[in-house]
């Protein structure tokens, strides 16, 4: 008899033997780096180019946004308020959201000419097979538009950063 029917006729609950279901399809565990806590993506070469967009000339649009430390306080909350927007929030679920911020802040810095360097993967390569939509576009950047308007950048210098970055959804987009 098999051990479900003898728990059965013993009075038993049956105690169902825990199944490792990564390894019994084969799926390898990232882990992150130790250091960093990223987890590890395929080598690529590292360049401002993958940025998506050339930096604005001088320190205006950087001053707009209060400088690293304003950039870095408008990507902590375009993140929080996305990953909380029911919209958008599955996108974000199994991310690496360590490296999501990290170069998201460089992406912003240094678009805006803050003083960074940009060392993330180009934005096509690095949301290939996301699926992303427009719409799921949209819900990102009204996101970022909150996260700009509390920390006080002037409307004209937000439609200049959004107008940089909106050229860049052409290899974001996928559906």
């Amino acid at each position: 008899m098999s051990w479900i029917i003898l728990a059965l006729l013993a009075g038993q609950p049956a105690a169902v033997p825990e199944i490792d279901w990564d390894k019994e399809f084969g799926v390898e565990a990232r882990v992150p780096d130790p250091v960093t806590g990223e987890l590890p993506v395929d080598p690529y070469v590292r360049s401002n180019d993958n940025a998506g967009s050339a930096p604005f000339r001088g320190d205006r649009m950087a001053a707009a946004f209060k400088g690293k430390d304003g950039i870095r306080r408008i990507v902590e909350r375009t993140v929080e308020l996305s990953t909380a927007d029911p919209r958008i929030a599955d996108i974000f679920a199994a991310h690496d959201m360590i490296r999501l911020r990290r170069t998201l802040f460089e992406q912003f810095c240094f678009v805006l000419n803050a003083g960074c360097d940009y060392t993330g993967r180009s934005m096509k390569s690095a949301h290939t097979g996301m699926g992303l939509r427009m719409a799921d576009m949209n819900a990102l950047v009204k996101n970022l538009q909150v996260a700009m308007k509390e920390e006080g950048v002037p409307f004209a210098a937000q439609n200049r950063f959004l107008a940089k970055l909106a050229p860049m959804s052409r290899d974001l987009v996928e559906r």
